[in-house]
């Protein structure tokens, strides 16, 4: 028995010698050097559903209908792929049904079908009716429609897109990322520190035959996003056997990790014989160096808990009428993306994709609360195991105080459009709500029943004084069907006897985000919610940021406010297991770019550029009487500060 004691010291202490203070072994050479065979793993892309030959019988407010075979006569509508008399079509090409499709057409229906011909799947347009419809029916069959494709799709198996790595595409062009430090709503968003360049981590040793996982140290050579461009230590200039690694993986500790864990430390076969000291080597090297926090996985583990959980109930914009919000309950939880589908939806197709601190969900009871209107479900008790989300966990807007001078029912003001967010608007307050909470209509193309407002809040990022696009160098889009262009406010407010909204009133608030124009991103394609693409910031007008969705056409690109839950580091989706969409290939660039000259040629016969009007000349026609100092708009570099858009002078 004392023999086997002494067996086993003597064991445990030739063990010890064997290994420093690193974990890292002394007599490398003597370890086994059997090359072991690699696995490979294939990839393929996700198959899309086909387009179904028919859609369904639609139920719209107790109507029913049809989509019978086509007749002669007939038109296709190109934005919801409705068919009706070709007479009663819109515009003399007739290649939409109504005003608000010809406005939405650009900014969602081309670009879905471009991504299904993409994926190899072409659209058709097999969408028949009898007559032409009204726009509350026509957006509620096109979603329906949706719905089920999406359904389809995310029915097989989400795998990344074959080709596409941030790392090649980053080196091969010189591209920046924005840094994790601006996204606040993101994993280690608020606690990222000052991981950067030069920073130490122990990595697995990839270049090395041993049978068993090796370990070697590694310095960061460039960050983008969540992802590191890693460089061995010992390998000095040579970038020869250069990777990027998430950060925040399961495979990147700080140093340390492995002496602590047991876990061995072998030099890089390419470089095992350049030093005869590697413990030397590495004391000289790591002394003074940065590392990552010794709880930095722990971090990583609890910033990826999210309150939200399946079977919550939660209120949410009814996406096929703008101005009402519906009961959804939470499907799934994906990075703090929720997948809500609509509490009356029986298949489970009917759904909606938002980040938990979207402003477009709310808890139970909040449109009663705010007077907004609300479709009552048909459903007259809760489903066994879904129950309501507590309030606590829903974003918190800023208190306002609206007993003073405030908005008014018929002021006008600038608004992103919610169905066209590459487009700055002219619009109008329809409907003040309690709580600060405004309801919007976009001049010229409103439904008539209202089914379009939206619910914009009065701090809302996404609504702007008169004159903001002006004095920020940004095209404003005019009142469809209003002829006397150039547009100018203080005409149009004397045609239609209306007034603008107090400059005062807006949030000015420009925060010190971060981003700067050509920065690198993941961003939410809000016109398709479910997707997560590769993007840039093109343009930063204070806290305004115009997002590209890298390899479509500029009339994709999307206004976002910098603090937009819907845009995330480079690597989020790899992080999260949520599917990014990549670039475009450059044949489906030529063609959306053929398709969209031809839109544009169409569109500048009738809409002309805008003359631009001084400062000077818009603070004389528009504020008559009161004084107002108007700061120039950032440009593209300035992206930071704390300057708002326009400085009331006192008297």
């Amino acid at each position: 028995m004392e023999n086997t004691k002494d067996l086993t010291e003597h064991t445990s202490r030739a063990e010890r010698k064997r290994r420093d203070s690193f974990g890292m072994f002394d007599g490398y050479d003597s370890c086994s050097e059997d090359t072991s065979s690699s696995s490979s793993s294939e990839e393929s892309e996700e198959e899309v559903a086909p387009l179904p030959s028919s859609l369904p019988i639609i139920k719209n407010n107790g109507q029913v209908y049809t989509y019978p075979d086509g007749k002669s006569g007939m038109a296709t509508c190109e934005m919801c792929g409705m068919v009706g008399v070709r007479d009663a079509f819109y515009s003399k090409t007739k290649r939409f049904c109504s005003v608000s499709c010809s406005r939405s057409y650009s900014s969602n229906s081309k670009k879905a079908s471009i991504l299904a011909r993409l994926q190899g799947k072409p659209p058709t347009k097999k969408a028949k009716v009898l007559q032409k419809q009204p726009l509350v029916a026509k957006l509620a069959a096109y979603a329906q429609y949706q719905a089920t494709l999406q359904n389809q799709a995310k029915t097989k198996a989400a795998v990344p897109v074959e080709g596409f790595s941030w790392g090649n595409y980053i080196n091969s062009n010189s591209f920046t990322a924005a840094p994790v430090t601006c996204f606040k709503h993101a994993p280690m968003g608020t606690c990222w520190g000052d991981i950067s360049e030069g920073v130490r981590v122990e990595v697995p040793n990839t270049d090395c035959s041993l049978p068993t996982k090796v370990f070697w140290i590694a310095g960061i050579v460039k960050l983008a996003g969540y992802n590191a461009l890693l460089r061995y230590e010992g390998f000095e200039n040579d970038s020869s056997l250069d990777f990027w690694c998430n950060v925040c993986g399961s495979d990147i500790h700080p140093v340390g990790w492995c002496a602590t864990s047991g876990k061995p430390l072998v030099p890089p076969r390419t470089i095992q014989h350049k030093y005869t000291n590697w413990k030397a080597f590495l004391v000289k090297r790591l002394t003074g160096a940065k590392t990552l926090p010794p709880d930095f996985s722990q971090k990583v583990s609890e910033s990826m808990q999210y309150p939200f959980k399946t079977s919550m109930r939660v209120e949410v914009v009814d996406k096929t009428h703008l101005c009402r919000t519906r009961v959804a309950v939470v499907e799934s939880v994906i990075g703090g993306r929720l997948r809500l589908v609509y509490e009356e939806s029986e298949d489970k197709t009917d759904d909606f994709w938002c980040h938990m601190y979207s402003p477009l969900i709310h808890h139970i009871g909040w449109s009663r609360s705010i007077g907004h209107r609300f479709k009552r479900s048909d459903i007259t008790k809760k489903q066994d195991g879904h129950f309501d989300a507590p309030s606590h966990l829903f974003m918190k807007v800023k208190e306002v105080d609206a007993a003073g001078e405030w908005f008014k029912e018929g002021m006008k003001l600038e608004a992103i459009d919610p169905l066209n967010l590459s487009a700055i608007c002219v619009a109008t307050i329809r409907k003040v709500l309690a709580d600060g909470y405004l309801m919007i209509g976009i001049d010229g193309s409103e439904a008539a029943d209202g089914s379009d407002w939206f619910c914009y809040h009065a701090t809302s990022p996404s609504i702007f004084p008169v004159g903001f696009c002006e004095i920020n160098m940004i095209e404003l889009t005019p009142p469809r069907g209003y002829a006397k262009l150039p547009f100018k406010w203080f005409d149009y407010l004397r045609e239609t006897d209306s007034i603008a909204a107090p400059v005062k009133l807006f949030n000015k608030e420009v925060p010190n985000h971060g981003f700067h124009v050509g920065m690198k991103l993941e961003a939410v394609d809000l016109m398709e919610p479910r997707l997560v693409c590769v993007a840039t910031v093109t343009r930063i007008i204070h806290r305004l940021l115009r997002i590209h969705f890298d390899g479509w056409e500029d009339e994709y690109d999307q206004w976002v406010d910098c603090e937009s839950p819907d845009l995330y580091p480079v690597g989020w989706c790899q992080l999260t297991g949520y599917q990014l969409q990549p670039p475009a290939p450059q044949s489906s660039r030529d063609s959306q770019s053929s398709s969209s000259k031809q839109k544009k040629k169409a569109k500048s016969q009738q809409y002309k550029g805008h003359k631009k009007m001084t400062s000077l000349q818009l603070k004389e026609e528009l504020l008559d009487g009161e004084e107002y100092s108007f700061l120039q708009g950032a440009s593209d570099q300035e992206s930071n500060g704390s300057a708002s858009y326009y400085i009331k002078q006192e008297p």
